[in-house]
């Protein structure tokens, strides 16, 4: 029985150590992106980002039919 609690133990210390880890590195690149030095940088990833589904819609309709 206790090692039952000891890998219990182990395994939500891991798991607060991942959540945590996942928070901050959110919160950097959340930040990275909002920097007024990137705006241009964004801007290029959404126009990137609507070429790319624009060619997706176009390959289905292509399928499609």
């Amino acid at each position: 029985m206790l090692s039952t609690d000891t890998k219990k133990t182990i395994i939500f210390r891991n798991y607060l150590i991942l959540m945590g880890t996942l928070a901050m590195l959110i919160t950097g690149l959340g930040g990275l992106f909002e920097n007024p030095d990137r705006l241009g940088q964004k801007d290029r990833l959404e126009n990137y980002g609507r070429f790319v589904s624009g060619v997706v819609v176009n390959q289905a309709n292509k399928i499609r039919r």
